[in-house]
């Protein structure tokens, strides 16, 4: 077991395990830490806890101190100095007539670098930009390019259900999310309501697509043949959150019925011609198909369930067993124990034992008896 605790350097971001060194951080204590970029303030978000060592994927780098006052100071000075930065590196662009939209800046802790995000159609050629800014700012310049999903990230917002962003808010990485997500989930294909404020597909649209495969499993599909407690028909559309399924009935077309997952049988699955040579089965018969209400189905217990599933197991081998309250006082499995039933008890008579045999002598002018070869190929004893 090792002690970690977690750290976040941004709203949103992902969480990095740290080694504590020895000391004890409570959630939302500044921590001074040690990257590759350099020395970097960040968040504890988590206090001090043990984990196995199997849960690393990377050696753990010791925190290098708690955040102090005076590196509270300088962060927020470092923000101001972002405001700036951006007011000149967007000034930068419009005079080189740069094909880019500027997101953010970023200040290293210690004030020597400046990060720009941007995003772009295409490729853009910034080298005369960074040689500008260099001399404005007087740090060494970083530009980076971000996709939309990233830019939304970044910058934060409210999505069209009210709350703030995912992305923003929780979502350590981006998840894919494709089209056929909404058409599983039966969604208006309307780009306008399937996508967010970035642009692409709501990232939303995965949190629920494992459940809904599992309901589309246990669903008819459109335009099936089925038959119903009413009789047979075809689907006309199907919900699979309440499980139910709206079915056109062959005797009355016009005012479909709705019956749930478990009351149909399926003839034909999706589109085709009516199954050659089908014939309907009598309503009594059909009617076995209702659901029953909850008041109406027997209560079972879990040993007559058990039971129920054996006896539909093995149907032969529990025919042939005899309950054991119906079997015979002091009866034995005799076969396994090697007894044999005197005379006077039940089971089968004791059969006589059987006279010696003694060997026959060859007959005169026969052939005379040969060896026999065991498996190994060796001869064996001869015969007496």
């Amino acid at each position: 077991m090792v002690e970690i605790i977690s750290i976040r350097f941004k709203n949103g971001g992902k969480e990095y395990y740290f080694n504590p060194n020895g000391l004890q951080f409570q959630v939302g204590d500044g921590v001074i830490v040690e990257t590759s970029k350099g020395t970097e303030y960040a968040q504890c978000v988590r206090a001090n806890n043990m984990i196995d060592e199997i849960e690393l994927t990377a050696p753990l780098r010791p925190v290098v101190r708690k955040a102090t006052p005076e590196d509270l100071r300088l962060v927020e000075r470092n923000k101001e100095r972002e405001k700036h930065a951006l007011a000149v590196c967007q000034q930068k662009i419009a005079e080189h007539e740069l094909d880019m939209k500027l997101v953010s800046a970023e200040y290293s802790f210690d004030g020597s670098k400046i990060l720009f995000f941007f995003t772009s159609e295409g490729r853009v050629d910034f080298r005369a930009l960074v040689k500008d800014l260099a001399g404005a700012l007087h740090a060494r310049i970083e530009l980076r390019q971000i996709g939309v999903r990233d830019e939304a990230k970044l910058l934060g917002g409210l999505g069209i259900c009210g709350k703030p962003f995912c992305c923003s808010q929780f979502l350590d990485e981006f998840q894919p999310v494709s089209i056929k997500m909404a058409k599983t989930q039966n969604l208006s294909l309307n780009p306008t309501k399937i996508s967010g404020t970035c642009g692409r597909l709501m990232c939303c649209l995965k949190y629920e697509q494992e459940a809904y495969e599992d309901l589309v499993k246990k669903a008819p599909k459109q335009e099936s043949f089925v038959e119903t407690p009413d009789g047979a028909g075809t689907v006309s559309g199907v919900n699979l959150l309440r499980q139910t399924v709206q079915v056109r009935l062959e005797s009355d077309p016009d005012s479909p019925k709705t019956y749930h997952n478990c009351e149909l049988c399926v003839i034909r699955s999706g589109k085709g011609k009516r199954p050659e040579g089908y014939v309907e089965p009598p309503l009594e018969e059909l009617a076995r198909l209702r659901r029953q209400d909850d008041s109406d189905v027997p209560q079972v217990t879990e040993e007559a369930s058990l039971a129920a599933a054996i006896e539909a197991a093995f149907p032969s081998r529990e025919k042939k067993q005899q309950p054991r309250e119906e079997r015979p006082a002091g009866h034995r499995n005799r076969r396994r124990s090697g007894e044999r039933p005197q005379e006077g008890q039940r089971g089968r008579p004791a059969r006589e034992p059987k006279a010696e045999q003694r060997p026959q002598e060859p007959k005169q002018g026969g052939r005379p008896n040969r060896r026999r070869r065991s498996r190994g190929g060796k001869p064996s004893t001869p015969m007496e």
